[in-house]
């Protein structure tokens, strides 16, 4: 779930486990009409909003209040507490996750969430393409709770004092992070390239810039060709040339974040909350930040949708609450203080065209149009696994110890295998 570093070291990953509705391992109600306490299992609350926002729903409903369980920071910990916990039946403590979009097919391949009605959520209001990271198998199974895509920010002082406009395409941000950067004492360009989810991500969105994509059939095909060598190697030909420096090698979110709130590097993909922190006052670029799309091969480039979705246990109890909770959580009004509060990217589209809202949070406009062309991670019921090959097999690409070329054979080989065992 690197999301939740990802959209900001201050992204919840709320973990609101929906109870109730019909599915296997379902518990009889065990309240009345299916209304009760509930427990909601999260990956760190670094922004702090999300208690006052439980507070406000247990000071309106004493009988179904929400306990609200923190797990680790570190997204692998979260998901592997959050396992734990689900194979462990009826004996589970969870009633309601938070999960990273990208666990959705795994969770549901598991039988360790339940399908939901479509009709008790307003799916509707949403941004399209975030409800295809809550569906399996052409089932809805968790509820869109905030959305992410990747953007490109840019120091748009530099680029203003060159006379150049933010790059459209890889070949204006080779040039520019080639030629630009040195000028002004600057790395070029930079992402999340250490070996974990955050370059699962980075590699993801260049292979879909590139035209292509990396598995189909909810992860029974692999489908990795020339887009994919042309993406890995639009990555790679940055470390080798330079633009890209080596010490991006190292970066998660953070890393690569601070590198461009320092003022060292010219460009930067990251998310969201990246821009709001270089923005903010005492960050040394206050002010000189702008954000774009990121680029592709012949124009604007497809981002990797980040984000967290809202599922229900197979094992929770009180459904009823469980589908009042989930309303209230992705209602208008939370949805602004999820925002608001929290920096963090709402699933409702009309939050994204609000005036006021677009004043306080300038790339908002740049955001909805990311995240209306993205598309999700590789969907596969053993994604930790497709993750982990595709990770290694780039970062071999990146530190020069494969070509693209063959690394996109590797990828081919190794995905396949995951697919023959699933």
């Amino acid at each position: 779930m690197r999301w939740i570093r990802a959209a900001g070291r201050g992204l919840l990953v709320l973990a609101v486990v929906l109870a109730g509705y019909g599915g296997s391992g379902a518990r009889a109600d065990g309240g009345s009409q299916g209304r009760g306490p509930l427990t909601l299992a999260t990956g760190g609350d670094l922004t702090g909003y999300l208690g006052s926002l439980l507070q406000g729903w247990n000071r309106a409903h004493p009988s179904e209040r929400v306990t609200l369980v923190e797990l680790p920071d570190s997204p692998d910990e979260t998901r592997a507490q959050m396992i734990t916990d689900l194979r462990d039946g009826d004996h589970g403590r969870f009633d309601v996750l938070n999960i990273d979009v990208a666990w959705t097919s795994e969770f549901a391949a598991a039988d360790w969430i339940r399908p939901l009605p479509r009709d008790r959520f307003p799916l509707g209001s949403f941004l399209p393409p975030v409800v295809d990271t809550a569906t399996y198998d052409g089932q809805l199974y968790a509820v869109p709770y905030v959305t992410n895509a990747g953007l490109l920010l840019y120091r748009k002082d530099i680029l203003a004092a060159e006379g150049v406009p933010a790059p459209r395409t890889w070949a204006e941000l080779e040039r520019d992070a080639k030629t630009i950067a040195p000028r002004h004492g600057l790395d070029g360009y930079a992402g999340q390239f250490l070996p974990y989810e955050g370059l699962t991500v980075n590699a993801a969105e260049a292979v879909y810039s590139a035209g292509g994509t990396i598995l189909g059939d909810e992860g029974d095909r692999v489908t990795v060709g020339s887009a994919a060598r042309e993406g890995i190697g639009f990555l790679a030909r940055g470390v080798r040339e330079g633009w890209v420096p080596k010490e991006a090698l190292t970066y998660t979110e953070e890393e690569s974040r601070r590198a461009f709130q320092d003022g060292r590097l010219l460009f930067l993909r990251n998310w969201p909350y990246a821009y709001v922190s270089a923005s903010a006052a005492g960050s040394a670029v206050a002010g000189k930040v702008g954000a774009v799309p990121l680029p592709g091969p012949d124009g604007p480039g497809t981002s990797v949708l980040g984000g967290s979705n809202l599922a229900v246990t197979t094992h929770a109890a009180h459904p009823e609450t469980a589908a009042r909770l989930i309303a209230y959580l992705t209602g208008e009004g939370v949805q602004r203080q999820v925002l608001l509060k929290g920096a963090l990217p709402p699933v409702r589209a009309d939050l994204y065209e609000d005036p006021d809202l677009v004043r306080k949070f300038p790339y908002l406009p740049t955001l909805r149009a990311s995240v209306l062309t993205a598309a999700p991670r590789p969907k596969s019921p053993r994604y930790d696994q497709v993750s982990l090959v595709v990770q290694a097999v780039v970062h071999d690409a990146m530190t020069g110890h494969t070509t693209p070329a063959a690394a996109v054979r590797r990828l081919a080989r190794e995905l396949a295998e995951i697919a023959r065992r699933g």
